[in-house]
């Protein structure tokens, strides 16, 4: 190394760190953890407006989705798919009674998706409106309506604690 190359070397700043990546900043191929459990991430659908992410994990043939949602705190909730649908989404009801538990419409809102890789959303509308209804049960079950693109997908799931999240390794 030339005697320039080194005083260069000893003036020059070095270079700042890369900050790490959070849960919000998973994309596809990266891989996570959640309750003791390591998924590949092989899908996202991002609503910036909301600072929220769903991730599609896949864990051998298992597919779970993380709902990822930064307000106050970062918050978690992990859904698995489940049947059922609804008619019409003018018409979602704010009570729903299923397999003798009763759920409670918590929250409602739509917003503009961006979405990458394998997720619910139908092939060919990775980009779109999204309508999404949140409830919860008495024994803090949860359950998740979303309509996009004329199509239902209905998740139950559970809150999951934000030391149960660990980002394994990010691209």
């Amino acid at each position: 190394m030339g005697l320039w190359k080194r005083i260069t070397n000893l003036v020059s700043k070095p270079e700042p760190p890369k900050p790490e990546k959070g849960p919000l900043d998973l994309q596809t191929g990266d891989i996570c953890e959640v309750s003791l459990v390591t998924y590949e991430v092989v899908g996202t659908a991002r609503n910036r407006a909301r600072n929220a992410v769903m991730l599609t994990l896949q864990d051998g043939t298992n597919i779970m989705y993380l709902h990822v949602e930064l307000q106050e705190k970062l918050r978690y909730s992990l859904y698995q798919p489940i049947d059922g649908g609804l008619e019409n989404p003018n018409e979602v009801p704010t009570h729903i009674e299923m397999d003798g538990t009763d759920y409670y419409m918590d929250e409602q809102y739509h917003g503009s998706v961006l979405a990458n890789g394998r997720t619910p959303v139908l092939p060919g509308v990775q980009n779109g409106e999204q309508h999404v209804w949140q409830y919860q049960s008495d024994d803090r079950k949860l359950l998740r309506i979303e309509w996009q693109g004329g199509r239902f997908t209905l998740y139950e799931g559970e809150s999951v604690l934000n030391g149960d999240v660990r980002v394994i390794r990010a691209s």
